[in-house]
Protein backbone atom coordinates (compact mmCIF):
# COMPACT_ATOMS: atom_id res chain seq x y z
CA UNK A 1 0.00 0.00 0.00
CA UNK A 2 1.17 3.53 -0.73
CA UNK A 3 2.34 5.74 2.11
CA UNK A 4 0.43 8.87 1.17
CA UNK A 5 -1.38 9.05 4.50
CA UNK A 6 1.95 8.71 6.31
CA UNK A 7 3.40 11.54 4.24
CA UNK A 8 0.38 13.67 5.10
CA UNK A 9 0.75 12.77 8.76
CA UNK A 10 4.41 13.86 8.71
CA UNK A 11 3.55 17.20 7.15
CA UNK A 12 0.73 17.80 9.60
CA UNK A 13 3.09 16.95 12.45
CA UNK A 14 5.20 19.99 11.50
CA UNK A 15 2.10 22.18 11.76
CA UNK A 16 1.10 20.60 15.07
CA UNK A 17 4.61 21.13 16.48
CA UNK A 18 4.56 24.80 15.52
CA UNK A 19 1.11 25.19 17.10
CA UNK A 20 2.31 23.52 20.29
CA UNK A 21 5.39 25.74 20.39
CA UNK A 22 3.06 28.73 20.14
CA UNK A 23 0.96 27.24 22.93
CA UNK A 24 4.02 27.04 25.19
CA UNK A 25 4.62 30.74 24.62
CA UNK A 26 0.93 31.43 25.28
CA UNK A 27 1.07 29.49 28.55
CA UNK A 28 4.18 31.37 29.63
CA UNK A 29 2.54 34.66 28.69
CA UNK A 30 -0.27 34.07 31.16
CA UNK A 31 1.82 32.56 33.95
CA UNK A 32 5.43 33.81 34.15
CA UNK A 33 6.11 36.40 31.44
CA UNK A 34 6.83 39.90 32.79
CA UNK A 35 4.29 42.53 31.66
CA UNK A 36 6.92 44.30 29.60
CA UNK A 37 7.29 41.29 27.33
CA UNK A 38 3.87 41.60 25.73
CA UNK A 39 4.88 43.37 22.52
CA UNK A 40 7.81 41.04 21.76
CA UNK A 41 5.71 38.00 22.66
CA UNK A 42 3.03 39.20 20.28
CA UNK A 43 5.58 39.28 17.45
CA UNK A 44 6.92 35.84 18.37
CA UNK A 45 3.47 34.29 18.37
CA UNK A 46 2.53 36.11 15.18
CA UNK A 47 5.59 34.58 13.49
CA UNK A 48 4.81 31.05 14.67
CA UNK A 49 1.12 31.20 13.75
CA UNK A 50 1.94 32.69 10.34
CA UNK A 51 4.49 29.94 9.62
CA UNK A 52 2.07 27.25 10.74
CA UNK A 53 -0.67 28.71 8.57
CA UNK A 54 1.57 29.06 5.52
CA UNK A 55 2.83 25.47 5.75
CA UNK A 56 -0.64 24.08 6.27
CA UNK A 57 -2.21 26.05 3.41
CA UNK A 58 0.62 25.35 0.96
CA UNK A 59 -0.19 23.49 -2.26
CA UNK A 60 1.91 20.56 -1.10
CA UNK A 61 -0.55 20.00 1.74
CA UNK A 62 -3.44 20.07 -0.71
CA UNK A 63 -1.64 17.55 -2.92
CA UNK A 64 -1.04 15.19 0.00
CA UNK A 65 -4.67 15.43 1.10
CA UNK A 66 -5.78 14.57 -2.45
CA UNK A 67 -3.52 11.51 -2.49
CA UNK A 68 -4.57 10.45 1.02
CA UNK A 69 -8.24 10.68 0.07
CA UNK A 70 -7.61 8.19 -2.72
CA UNK A 71 -5.73 5.88 -0.38
CA UNK A 72 -8.37 5.78 2.39
CA UNK A 73 -11.36 5.13 0.13
CA UNK A 74 -11.21 1.44 0.92
CA UNK A 75 -10.84 1.98 4.66
CA UNK A 76 -13.71 2.13 7.19
CA UNK A 77 -14.65 5.76 7.90
CA UNK A 78 -14.00 5.19 11.61
CA UNK A 79 -10.34 4.27 11.01
CA UNK A 80 -7.67 6.70 12.17
CA UNK A 81 -6.29 7.25 8.67
CA UNK A 82 -9.74 8.00 7.24
CA UNK A 83 -10.56 10.35 10.11
CA UNK A 84 -7.20 12.12 9.81
CA UNK A 85 -7.70 12.70 6.11
CA UNK A 86 -11.28 13.88 6.62
CA UNK A 87 -10.33 16.37 9.34
CA UNK A 88 -7.31 17.59 7.36
CA UNK A 89 -9.58 18.33 4.39
CA UNK A 90 -12.06 20.24 6.54
CA UNK A 91 -9.33 22.27 8.24
CA UNK A 92 -7.53 22.93 4.97
CA UNK A 93 -10.66 24.17 3.22
CA UNK A 94 -11.30 26.59 6.08
CA UNK A 95 -7.69 27.70 6.57
CA UNK A 96 -7.12 28.51 2.90
CA UNK A 97 -9.88 31.09 3.10
CA UNK A 98 -7.98 33.08 5.73
CA UNK A 99 -4.96 35.19 4.69
CA UNK A 100 -1.75 34.51 6.59
CA UNK A 101 -1.56 38.23 7.39
CA UNK A 102 -4.91 38.05 9.20
CA UNK A 103 -3.81 34.97 11.14
CA UNK A 104 -0.67 36.78 12.28
CA UNK A 105 -2.59 39.93 13.20
CA UNK A 106 -5.11 37.94 15.24
CA UNK A 107 -2.27 36.35 17.19
CA UNK A 108 -0.39 39.62 17.66
CA UNK A 109 -3.51 41.42 18.82
CA UNK A 110 -4.43 38.66 21.28
CA UNK A 111 -1.14 39.06 23.14
CA UNK A 112 -1.17 42.86 23.24
CA UNK A 113 -4.87 43.06 24.14
CA UNK A 114 -4.40 40.51 26.92
CA UNK A 115 -1.83 42.74 28.58
CA UNK A 116 -4.24 45.69 28.36
CA UNK A 117 -7.09 43.55 29.72
CA UNK A 118 -5.07 42.44 32.75
CA UNK A 119 -4.36 46.06 33.69
CA UNK A 120 -7.88 47.27 32.90
CA UNK A 121 -9.40 44.45 34.94
CA UNK A 122 -7.13 45.15 37.89
CA UNK A 123 -8.14 48.83 37.95
CA UNK A 124 -11.75 48.36 36.75
CA UNK A 125 -10.95 50.77 33.90
CA UNK A 126 -13.17 49.77 30.97
CA UNK A 127 -12.33 52.82 28.80
CA UNK A 128 -8.71 51.59 28.80
CA UNK A 129 -9.89 48.34 27.23
CA UNK A 130 -12.33 49.82 24.68
CA UNK A 131 -9.81 50.18 21.79
CA UNK A 132 -8.68 46.57 22.27
CA UNK A 133 -12.27 45.33 22.36
CA UNK A 134 -13.14 47.30 19.26
CA UNK A 135 -10.15 45.83 17.44
CA UNK A 136 -11.15 42.32 18.56
CA UNK A 137 -14.59 42.85 17.05
CA UNK A 138 -13.15 44.26 13.80
CA UNK A 139 -10.79 41.31 13.41
CA UNK A 140 -13.62 38.88 14.18
CA UNK A 141 -15.70 40.44 11.42
CA UNK A 142 -12.77 40.12 9.02
CA UNK A 143 -12.32 36.49 10.03
CA UNK A 144 -16.02 35.70 9.56
CA UNK A 145 -15.98 37.22 6.08
CA UNK A 146 -12.86 35.28 5.16
CA UNK A 147 -14.28 31.98 6.43
CA UNK A 148 -17.64 32.54 4.76
CA UNK A 149 -21.14 31.79 5.97
CA UNK A 150 -24.64 31.18 4.66
CA UNK A 151 -26.88 32.90 7.19
CA UNK A 152 -24.93 35.26 9.45
CA UNK A 153 -21.30 36.08 10.34
CA UNK A 154 -21.60 34.55 13.80
CA UNK A 155 -22.07 31.12 12.20
CA UNK A 156 -18.52 31.25 10.85
CA UNK A 157 -17.04 32.13 14.24
CA UNK A 158 -19.12 29.55 16.13
CA UNK A 159 -18.11 26.81 13.70
CA UNK A 160 -14.46 27.23 14.71
CA UNK A 161 -15.30 26.02 18.20
CA UNK A 162 -18.40 23.87 17.66
CA UNK A 163 -18.23 22.28 14.19
CA UNK A 164 -21.60 22.06 12.49
CA UNK A 165 -23.45 24.20 15.04
CA UNK A 166 -25.43 27.22 13.80
CA UNK A 167 -26.36 30.41 15.60
CA UNK A 168 -30.04 29.60 15.12
CA UNK A 169 -29.57 26.25 16.88
CA UNK A 170 -27.88 27.88 19.84
CA UNK A 171 -30.65 30.47 20.06
CA UNK A 172 -33.30 27.72 19.95
CA UNK A 173 -31.55 25.78 22.74
CA UNK A 174 -31.25 28.91 24.87
CA UNK A 175 -34.85 29.94 24.18
CA UNK A 176 -36.04 26.52 25.31
CA UNK A 177 -33.74 26.32 28.34
CA UNK A 178 -34.07 29.83 29.73
CA UNK A 179 -37.70 29.60 31.05
CA UNK A 180 -36.87 26.39 32.90
CA UNK A 181 -33.84 28.01 34.54
CA UNK A 182 -35.75 31.14 35.50
CA UNK A 183 -38.56 29.02 36.92
CA UNK A 184 -36.06 27.09 39.03
CA UNK A 185 -34.33 30.26 40.22
CA UNK A 186 -37.70 31.72 41.24
CA UNK A 187 -38.69 28.50 43.02
CA UNK A 188 -35.43 28.54 44.97
CA UNK A 189 -35.93 32.20 45.90
CA UNK A 190 -39.42 31.35 47.22
CA UNK A 191 -38.24 28.31 49.16
CA UNK A 192 -38.34 28.46 52.97
CA UNK A 193 -34.92 26.77 52.91
CA UNK A 194 -32.17 29.35 53.25
CA UNK A 195 -28.52 28.42 52.80
CA UNK A 196 -25.39 30.35 53.69
CA UNK A 197 -22.04 30.20 51.90
CA UNK A 198 -20.28 32.32 54.50
CA UNK A 199 -18.02 29.49 55.62
CA UNK A 200 -16.33 29.61 52.21
CA UNK A 201 -15.56 33.30 52.58
CA UNK A 202 -12.90 33.15 55.27
CA UNK A 203 -9.12 33.33 55.12
CA UNK A 204 -7.74 30.05 53.79
CA UNK A 205 -4.00 29.57 53.41
CA UNK A 206 -3.26 29.49 49.68
CA UNK A 207 -0.59 26.83 49.98
CA UNK A 208 -3.05 24.52 51.71
CA UNK A 209 -5.67 25.32 49.09
CA UNK A 210 -3.21 24.24 46.42
CA UNK A 211 -2.37 21.06 48.33
CA UNK A 212 -5.97 19.88 48.70
CA UNK A 213 -6.84 20.75 45.10
CA UNK A 214 -3.86 18.79 43.84
CA UNK A 215 -4.80 15.85 46.06
CA UNK A 216 -8.33 15.70 44.63
CA UNK A 217 -7.17 16.17 41.04
CA UNK A 218 -4.70 13.32 41.46
CA UNK A 219 -7.42 11.10 42.90
CA UNK A 220 -9.63 11.94 39.91
CA UNK A 221 -6.91 10.66 37.62
CA UNK A 222 -5.10 13.78 36.44
CA UNK A 223 -1.54 12.50 35.93
CA UNK A 224 0.92 15.04 37.32
CA UNK A 225 3.85 13.15 35.78
CA UNK A 226 2.35 14.36 32.48
CA UNK A 227 1.08 17.71 33.73
CA UNK A 228 1.56 20.56 36.17
CA UNK A 229 -0.38 23.32 37.92
CA UNK A 230 0.45 27.04 37.94
CA UNK A 231 -1.21 30.31 38.93
CA UNK A 232 -2.86 32.81 36.64
CA UNK A 233 -5.46 35.60 36.53
CA UNK A 234 -7.96 33.48 34.59
CA UNK A 235 -7.84 29.66 35.01
CA UNK A 236 -7.24 27.57 31.89
CA UNK A 237 -5.91 24.24 30.63
CA UNK A 238 -3.48 23.87 27.78
CA UNK A 239 -1.64 20.96 26.22
CA UNK A 240 1.53 20.62 24.18
CA UNK A 241 1.06 16.85 23.75
CA UNK A 242 -1.01 14.18 25.49
CA UNK A 243 1.99 13.79 27.80
CA UNK A 244 2.33 17.49 28.68
CA UNK A 245 -1.07 18.80 29.73
CA UNK A 246 -1.08 21.78 32.11
CA UNK A 247 -3.66 23.52 34.26
CA UNK A 248 -3.70 26.90 35.94
CA UNK A 249 -5.70 28.11 38.92
CA UNK A 250 -6.71 31.45 40.39
CA UNK A 251 -6.26 31.60 44.17
CA UNK A 252 -8.15 33.87 46.53
CA UNK A 253 -7.07 33.68 50.17
CA UNK A 254 -10.51 34.90 51.24
CA UNK A 255 -12.61 32.47 49.19
CA UNK A 256 -12.00 28.73 49.16
CA UNK A 257 -14.37 27.99 46.27
CA UNK A 258 -12.38 29.88 43.66
CA UNK A 259 -9.26 27.72 43.65
CA UNK A 260 -10.97 24.49 44.68
CA UNK A 261 -13.53 24.29 41.94
CA UNK A 262 -11.39 25.87 39.22
CA UNK A 263 -8.81 23.14 39.92
CA UNK A 264 -11.46 20.43 39.57
CA UNK A 265 -12.77 22.13 36.43
CA UNK A 266 -9.42 22.40 34.68
CA UNK A 267 -8.52 18.84 35.76
CA UNK A 268 -11.57 17.64 33.83
CA UNK A 269 -10.25 19.35 30.72
CA UNK A 270 -6.79 17.93 31.34
CA UNK A 271 -7.92 14.32 31.75
CA UNK A 272 -9.67 14.57 28.38
CA UNK A 273 -6.42 15.65 26.73
CA UNK A 274 -4.35 13.04 28.56
CA UNK A 275 -6.88 10.37 27.58
CA UNK A 276 -6.69 10.95 23.82
CA UNK A 277 -5.63 7.79 22.01
CA UNK A 278 -1.87 7.37 21.77
CA UNK A 279 -2.19 6.62 18.06
CA UNK A 280 -3.51 10.16 17.52
CA UNK A 281 -0.48 11.89 19.04
CA UNK A 282 1.19 14.46 16.80
CA UNK A 283 -1.89 14.87 14.56
CA UNK A 284 -4.79 17.34 14.46
CA UNK A 285 -6.94 14.53 15.91
CA UNK A 286 -5.20 14.72 19.29
CA UNK A 287 -7.61 17.23 20.82
CA UNK A 288 -11.25 17.48 21.86
CA UNK A 289 -14.10 16.89 19.43
CA UNK A 290 -15.35 20.42 20.11
CA UNK A 291 -15.26 22.99 22.87
CA UNK A 292 -18.77 21.99 23.96
CA UNK A 293 -17.68 18.38 24.39
CA UNK A 294 -14.49 19.58 26.10
CA UNK A 295 -16.47 21.76 28.48
CA UNK A 296 -18.77 18.86 29.29
CA UNK A 297 -15.82 17.06 30.83
CA UNK A 298 -14.71 19.97 33.00
CA UNK A 299 -18.26 20.65 34.21
CA UNK A 300 -18.90 16.95 34.86
CA UNK A 301 -15.88 16.65 37.17
CA UNK A 302 -16.32 20.09 38.73
CA UNK A 303 -20.07 19.98 39.37
CA UNK A 304 -21.79 16.65 38.87
CA UNK A 305 -19.01 14.85 40.73
CA UNK A 306 -17.25 17.62 42.67
CA UNK A 307 -20.36 19.23 44.15
CA UNK A 308 -22.17 15.97 44.88
CA UNK A 309 -23.00 14.70 48.36
CA UNK A 310 -21.18 11.34 47.86
CA UNK A 311 -18.04 13.23 46.86
CA UNK A 312 -17.99 15.32 50.01
CA UNK A 313 -18.90 12.38 52.24
CA UNK A 314 -15.48 11.07 51.25
CA UNK A 315 -13.38 14.25 50.90
CA UNK A 316 -14.79 16.52 53.58
CA UNK A 317 -12.81 14.94 56.45
CA UNK A 318 -9.63 15.68 54.47
CA UNK A 319 -10.73 19.27 54.02
CA UNK A 320 -11.44 19.55 57.74
CA UNK A 321 -7.98 18.18 58.56
CA UNK A 322 -6.45 20.71 56.17
CA UNK A 323 -8.37 23.68 57.63
CA UNK A 324 -9.26 22.63 61.19
CA UNK A 325 -9.62 26.18 62.49
CA UNK A 326 -12.08 27.08 59.71
CA UNK A 327 -14.00 23.87 59.06
CA UNK A 328 -13.22 21.54 61.94
CA UNK A 329 -16.54 22.21 63.69
CA UNK A 330 -18.62 22.70 60.54
CA UNK A 331 -20.86 19.69 59.69
CA UNK A 332 -20.43 18.09 56.26
CA UNK A 333 -24.05 18.83 55.33
CA UNK A 334 -23.52 22.52 56.04
CA UNK A 335 -20.47 22.58 53.77
CA UNK A 336 -22.27 20.59 51.05
CA UNK A 337 -25.10 23.11 51.05
CA UNK A 338 -22.68 26.03 51.02
CA UNK A 339 -20.98 24.83 47.81
CA UNK A 340 -24.40 24.32 46.19
CA UNK A 341 -26.14 27.54 47.17
CA UNK A 342 -28.21 29.09 44.36
CA UNK A 343 -27.71 32.82 44.37
CA UNK A 344 -27.26 35.27 41.48
CA UNK A 345 -23.68 36.48 41.42
CA UNK A 346 -21.44 38.68 39.33
CA UNK A 347 -18.63 36.29 38.38
CA UNK A 348 -19.39 33.62 35.77
CA UNK A 349 -16.65 31.21 36.84
CA UNK A 350 -17.99 31.24 40.40
CA UNK A 351 -21.69 31.06 39.50
CA UNK A 352 -23.87 28.26 40.82
CA UNK A 353 -25.13 25.49 38.56
CA UNK A 354 -28.63 26.93 38.16
CA UNK A 355 -27.69 30.50 37.21
CA UNK A 356 -24.46 29.75 35.30
CA UNK A 357 -26.10 29.38 31.89
CA UNK A 358 -27.83 32.74 32.29
CA UNK A 359 -24.33 34.27 32.34
CA UNK A 360 -23.64 32.51 29.04
CA UNK A 361 -26.89 33.67 27.44
CA UNK A 362 -25.95 37.23 28.35
CA UNK A 363 -22.58 36.88 26.64
CA UNK A 364 -24.18 35.28 23.59
CA UNK A 365 -26.43 38.32 23.18
CA UNK A 366 -23.46 40.64 23.70
CA UNK A 367 -21.40 38.90 21.04
CA UNK A 368 -24.20 38.99 18.48
CA UNK A 369 -24.76 42.67 19.18
CA UNK A 370 -21.10 43.65 18.99
CA UNK A 371 -20.67 41.70 15.77
CA UNK A 372 -23.66 43.28 14.01
CA UNK A 373 -22.84 46.74 15.35
CA UNK A 374 -25.93 47.21 17.49
CA UNK A 375 -23.70 47.24 20.61
CA UNK A 376 -20.76 49.65 20.09
CA UNK A 377 -17.65 48.77 22.05
CA UNK A 378 -17.72 52.10 23.88
CA UNK A 379 -21.19 51.30 25.27
CA UNK A 380 -20.63 47.58 25.90
CA UNK A 381 -20.17 47.90 29.66
CA UNK A 382 -23.50 49.69 30.07
CA UNK A 383 -25.27 47.10 27.93
CA UNK A 384 -23.62 44.37 29.99
CA UNK A 385 -24.91 45.88 33.23
CA UNK A 386 -28.43 46.16 31.80
CA UNK A 387 -28.40 42.53 30.69
CA UNK A 388 -27.11 41.43 34.10
CA UNK A 389 -30.11 43.17 35.62
CA UNK A 390 -32.43 41.56 33.07
CA UNK A 391 -31.03 38.03 33.32
CA UNK A 392 -29.95 37.83 36.96
CA UNK A 393 -31.56 40.76 38.74
CA UNK A 394 -28.26 42.30 39.86
CA UNK A 395 -26.02 45.12 38.60
CA UNK A 396 -22.22 45.00 38.90
CA UNK A 397 -20.82 47.75 41.14
CA UNK A 398 -17.84 48.13 38.81
CA UNK A 399 -16.54 46.82 35.48
CA UNK A 400 -14.06 44.46 37.14
CA UNK A 401 -17.05 42.47 38.37
CA UNK A 402 -18.81 43.12 35.10
CA UNK A 403 -17.60 43.15 31.53
CA UNK A 404 -13.89 42.93 32.39
CA UNK A 405 -14.12 39.61 34.24
CA UNK A 406 -13.52 37.31 31.24
CA UNK A 407 -10.32 37.04 29.21
CA UNK A 408 -11.90 35.78 25.99
CA UNK A 409 -12.69 38.99 24.13
CA UNK A 410 -9.16 40.29 24.62
CA UNK A 411 -8.10 37.32 22.50
CA UNK A 412 -10.75 37.97 19.87
CA UNK A 413 -12.58 34.74 20.75
CA UNK A 414 -16.09 35.74 19.72
CA UNK A 415 -18.29 32.69 19.17
CA UNK A 416 -16.71 30.83 22.09
CA UNK A 417 -19.02 31.47 25.04
CA UNK A 418 -22.05 29.47 23.91
CA UNK A 419 -19.95 26.29 24.08
CA UNK A 420 -19.90 26.66 27.87
CA UNK A 421 -23.67 26.22 28.05
CA UNK A 422 -23.56 23.34 25.58
CA UNK A 423 -20.93 21.76 27.84
CA UNK A 424 -23.20 22.04 30.87
CA UNK A 425 -26.01 20.33 28.99
CA UNK A 426 -23.74 17.58 27.71
CA UNK A 427 -22.14 16.96 31.11
CA UNK A 428 -25.45 15.61 32.41
CA UNK A 429 -26.08 13.66 29.22
CA UNK A 430 -22.70 11.92 29.38
CA UNK A 431 -23.03 11.24 33.11
CA UNK A 432 -26.48 9.73 32.60
CA UNK A 433 -24.97 7.44 29.96
CA UNK A 434 -22.23 6.36 32.36
CA UNK A 435 -24.82 5.67 35.10
CA UNK A 436 -26.90 3.50 32.80
CA UNK A 437 -23.84 1.37 32.15
CA UNK A 438 -22.57 1.46 35.75
CA UNK A 439 -25.24 2.26 38.37
CA UNK A 440 -22.63 1.76 41.10
CA UNK A 441 -20.75 4.98 40.22
CA UNK A 442 -22.27 7.16 43.03
CA UNK A 443 -21.38 4.52 45.63
CA UNK A 444 -17.85 4.34 44.24
CA UNK A 445 -17.54 8.13 44.45
CA UNK A 446 -18.62 7.85 48.09
CA UNK A 447 -15.54 5.66 48.59
CA UNK A 448 -13.25 8.06 46.74
CA UNK A 449 -13.06 5.80 43.69
CA UNK A 450 -13.38 7.33 40.23
CA UNK A 451 -11.85 4.70 37.96
CA UNK A 452 -15.16 3.30 36.63
CA UNK A 453 -16.46 6.72 35.60
CA UNK A 454 -13.11 7.78 34.16
CA UNK A 455 -12.81 4.49 32.22
CA UNK A 456 -16.30 4.93 30.73
CA UNK A 457 -15.44 8.46 29.64
CA UNK A 458 -12.11 7.28 28.25
CA UNK A 459 -13.77 4.57 26.19
CA UNK A 460 -16.67 6.70 24.93
CA UNK A 461 -15.19 10.21 24.70
CA UNK A 462 -11.50 10.73 25.47
CA UNK A 463 -9.78 8.20 23.24
CA UNK A 464 -11.51 9.38 20.07
CA UNK A 465 -10.07 12.87 20.26
CA UNK A 466 -11.30 14.72 17.22
CA UNK A 467 -11.93 11.68 15.04
CA UNK A 468 -15.70 12.23 15.07
CA UNK A 469 -17.97 15.19 14.56
CA UNK A 470 -19.48 16.19 17.93
CA UNK A 471 -22.97 14.94 17.03
CA UNK A 472 -21.61 11.53 16.05
CA UNK A 473 -19.62 11.16 19.26
CA UNK A 474 -22.52 12.30 21.46
CA UNK A 475 -25.06 9.96 19.90
CA UNK A 476 -22.72 6.96 19.95
CA UNK A 477 -21.82 7.54 23.61
CA UNK A 478 -25.29 8.35 24.97
CA UNK A 479 -27.74 6.89 22.47
CA UNK A 480 -29.23 10.23 21.44
CA UNK A 481 -28.26 13.61 19.96
CA UNK A 482 -27.71 16.57 22.26
CA UNK A 483 -30.77 17.01 24.47
CA UNK A 484 -31.51 19.27 27.45
CA UNK A 485 -33.65 16.68 29.27
CA UNK A 486 -30.90 14.92 31.34
CA UNK A 487 -29.58 18.33 32.35
CA UNK A 488 -32.98 19.60 33.47
CA UNK A 489 -33.66 16.36 35.33
CA UNK A 490 -30.31 16.63 37.09
CA UNK A 491 -30.94 20.23 38.18
CA UNK A 492 -34.52 19.60 39.30
CA UNK A 493 -33.59 16.48 41.26
CA UNK A 494 -30.55 17.94 42.99
CA UNK A 495 -31.89 21.37 43.82
CA UNK A 496 -35.41 20.12 44.42
CA UNK A 497 -34.00 18.02 47.25
CA UNK A 498 -31.77 20.80 48.58
CA UNK A 499 -34.50 23.44 48.58
CA UNK A 500 -37.49 21.13 49.17
CA UNK A 501 -39.20 22.18 45.96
Amino acid sequence: MANDVQRLRERLATVVNLDHAAAVLGWDQQTYMPPGGARARGEQLATLTRLSHEIFTDQETAHLIDLAEQEVRSLPPESVDAALTRVARRDYDKATRVPASLVAELSRHAVEAHAVWVQARETADFPMFVPSLQRSVELSRELAEALGYEDQPYDALLDQFEPGMKTAQVRDIFTTLRPHLIELVQAVASSPVKMDAGILHQEFDEGKQEHVGRLIATRYGYDFTRGRQDRTVHPFETSFSRDDVRITTRFDKDFLGSSLFSTLHESGHAMYEQGVGEDLEGTPLAQGASLGVHESQSRLWENIVGRSRPFWEYFYPTLQETFPERLGQVPMETFYRAVNIVQPSFIRTEADEVTYNLHIMLRFEMELGMLDGSIPAVDANRVWDDLMDQYLGIRPPNDRLGILQDVHWSGGMLGYFSTYALGNILSAQFYAGALRAHPSIPDEIRQGEFATLRHWLSEHVYRYGRMDEPNTLIERATGSPLTIEPYLQYLRTKFGELYRL
